[in-house]
């Protein structure tokens, strides 16, 4: 009996082994190592450096109205392993060419019973893993409906997290940094009073998700490559410390409609014991397939100005009249409405916001505002309220542009949906060709409120599809997107880069809603910012929001200083001047940092980093020797010790220093701020003081 006992245990052992196929990044940094459960359930585990990351971690999809679901009594069919290097140079970015190189795995799986075929297709960069579920072409899985993806990431501890709640509708909340096992308690009141969708798990979050073990490793959660797919949340198992995808329901609760030949969209997970490399990481770009727009001479960087920052506060308004009950899309008489003598895209402002851009070297002019529906919308539907054509009375479409163009501005297309996809959709052609003929090149788009249909998600998987529609619809106009309120960037920007910007997160317009955390910004590039650039708005020199509007007191919490970091920390190839041109014109030594900042790269390094206290980057700019380097600072005050060797040997630069006065704070003295020119090389160190919410900016400009 003994002896049968060992024997047993060793064909035990080796079949395990059979099972198992390991996976190397190409340096051999990371490790992943696939295998069968017993029962035919697959499985993966990470390894960074030798040391566990992700635990062994179940893989699957349940399926609905179906007697068996993609979760087990699978066998492995094939194996293929391959390696893929390449560098390919984006149209704009952080760095002017990326480096993508992995070793994949692909793993073919038969169904026993169903004689059904799916393949889990594995790739190990340097910097993590990303796998996704691919579904080939067979008799016994063509249509399906995904009740619920049952992808797991185990972790090895209560690590510490960074994280917002899963709400279906948005991704509007300041961070709560807490262990793991702290969520529950502390996302209770968030997810009673402000979740959307009820049914969510209270130990929900939303990805990009940042966490941090004791010992220093920082991990990333979050998906790339985010098509014909609902978005994935994470669902924390806080006895196992375990998180299981969680995707974002139709109207019906279904979670997918899929058609075979498709495949799910990647997971990622990025691994660090070095902050820096988080944020440096082009893994989500990598997993995104090339361009499809051949020719994209047309896509530009933009700097730009706008009428919006004295709406947001109150300070003027959207709609041209308040005359809620009478106006009506298509059948107002505007000639006969009264005027709220508030409305702030109206020809003379515009004309003052057209002129502060060109005598200042911005591209263009973003007017919200402009078209009939606000006061519709605003007093008492949202089922029809826009067509993208018809300006009010006192916005002069063409003479506008005429103007503009006499100056060498842009203006800047804004449409709001007001959530209704299907109107949005209906009239995307002709306000698309509208643009073309007006002479706009780009649109800030926007999805205020609840979906239409009623019942829909912003981030299930038809509105997905939505948004994608819309981008790939701009690209046949040669329009450039700027997304808000939609779906969380997932590096779709590789793929269409005509999308230079999305919000998807809580920006800057909340500082007049009543503030963000003070470190909110040295958050963000470790979350948000992982999928792509974000519009933030940055800019913002007058704190006290009362200044604008005596009836908002709101106050921005930030430090002069740190609005101008914010232009190199916070990375967008699309960045606002946001604060109004009177509030600029007070602080001209200040705005002239704004003035000079480029918004194209061709390197990055980032200096130090550490999520929810501090980020320090240099950037240089494409096309020149210069450089600029942002530093954001939390609430604690400290001092960076940066040394300049990012420089080029033998060339000597000017560096014009914009920081916090040593009396500045965030909340009390945040306009305090010092200017002062140094002479530089790629020797010279410095050590420069960051107030609490502050930071500094630095200029570096080659000496001719």
């Amino acid at each position: 009996m003994k002896n049968l006992f060992f024997a047993s245990l060793i064909l035990f052992a080796f079949s395990t082994v059979a099972k198992a196929q390991q996976l190397k990044s190409p340096e051999g940094k990371f490790v992943m190592e696939f295998s069968l459960q017993n029962d035919g359930t697959p499985t993966y585990n990470l390894k960074y450096k030798n040391k566990e990351v992700v635990k062994t971690s179940k893989l699957g999809l349940e399926l609905k109205d179906d007697k068996k679901s993609l979760l087990n009594d699978f066998t492995i069919a094939d194996t293929k392993t391959s390696t893929f290097d390449e560098t390919w140079k984006p149209v704009w970015g952080e760095v002017d060419h990326i480096r993508n190189h992995y070793n994949e795995l692909a793993v073919t799986l038969n169904q026993k019973g169903t004689d059904r075929q799916i393949v889990i297709r594995f790739r190990l960069f340097e910097d993590g893993l990303g796998f996704r579920y691919e579904f080939p072409a067979q008799k016994n899985l063509t249509y399906f409906v995904i009740k619920e993806e049952r992808s797991q990431f185990a972790m090895t501890g209560d690590h510490t997290a960074f994280w917002i709640p899963g709400d279906y509708d948005t991704q509007e909340y300041d961070y709560t940094k807490s262990k793991l096992s702290e969520i529950r308690g502390l996302s209770e009141k968030a997810y009673t009073a402000n979740v959307s969708q009820k049914s969510f798990s209270p130990t929900g979050v939303q990805t990009s998700l940042m966490l941090k073990t004791n010992d220093g490793i920082y991990i990333n959660l979050h998906e790339a490559a985010l098509i014909d797919y609902s978005c994935m949340h994470l669902n924390l198992d806080d006895k196992n410390m375990t998180f299981t995808s969680w995707l974002t329901p139709d109207a019906k609760g279904d979670k997918g409609h899929m058609q075979a030949p498709n495949h799910s969209p990647w997971r990622t997970i990025i691994v660090s014991d070095d902050a820096r490399e988080i944020l440096a990481s082009k893994m989500t770009y990598n997993l995104n397939d090339p361009s499809k727009i051949d020719n994209t001479s047309w896509i530009k960087p933009v700097k730009y100005v706008g009428v919006w920052w004295e709406m947001i506060t109150g300070k003027s308004s959207w709609s041209y009249t308040n005359d809620y009950p009478t106006v009506q899309l298509g059948v107002t008489d505007f000639a006969k409405a009264k005027p709220n003598g508030t409305h702030g895209a109206n020809n003379a402002n515009v004309k003052k916001y057209i002129d502060f851009a060109a005598a200042n070297g911005f591209d263009a002019v973003l007017v919200e505002g402009w078209n009939e529906g606000w006061e519709d919308w605003f007093g008492h539907s949202k089922d029809y309220v826009f067509d993208f054509l018809t300006p009010y009375p006192d916005f002069d479409v063409k003479g506008l542009h005429e103007y503009a163009k006499s100056k060498g501005v842009k203006i800047i297309m804004h449409h709001e949906t007001s959530g209704s996809v299907r109107n949005y959709e209906r009239h995307m052609d002709a306000a698309y060709k509208f643009m073309n003929d007006n002479g706009y090149d780009a649109v800030k788009s926007g999805y205020v409120g609840d979906i239409l249909p009623r019942g829909e998600n912003h981030y299930s998987q038809w509105i997905v599809n939505h948004y994608q529609y819309a981008i790939e619809k701009a690209a046949d106009y040669k329009i450039m997107v700027n997304a808000h309120e939609a779906v969380r960037p997932t590096g779709i920007a590789r793929t269409y880069p005509n999308l230079i910007g999305n919000e998807a997160a809580r920006g800057t317009e909340y500082q007049a809603f009543g503030g963000s955390k003070p470190n909110h910004v040295t958050v963000l590039p470790f979350t948000r910012l992982i999928g792509g650039p974000m519009d933030y708005t940055p800019g913002i020199f007058e704190m006290d929001i009362s200044k604008m509007n005596p009836d908002n007191k709101s106050h921005v919490n930030s430090t002069i200083a740190n609005q101008l970091a914010l232009y190199v920390t916070m990375y967008s190839p699309l960045q606002m001047a946001a604060d109004t041109p009177e509030n600029y014109n007070r602080f001209p030594d200040a705005f002239q940092f704004i003035k000079d900042v480029a918004v194209d790269w061709s390197e990055s390094k980032y200096i130090e980093a550490e999520p929810g206290d501090f980020i320090t980057v240099a950037r240089k700019a494409k096309g020149t020797n210069n450089w600029f380097v942002g530093n954001v600072n939390g609430e604690t005050p400290r001092t960076s010790n940066i040394d300049f060797s990012f420089l080029e040997k033998g060339k000597k630069y000017t560096a014009t220093i914009y920081a916090d006065a040593k009396d500045a704070h965030y909340k009390t003295n945040p306009q305090a701020y010092t200017i002062k020119k140094i002479a530089v090389t790629n020797k010279s160190k410095l050590s420069q003081f960051s107030a609490p919410g502050g930071g500094y900016a630095i200029s570096i400009i080659e000496n001719k």
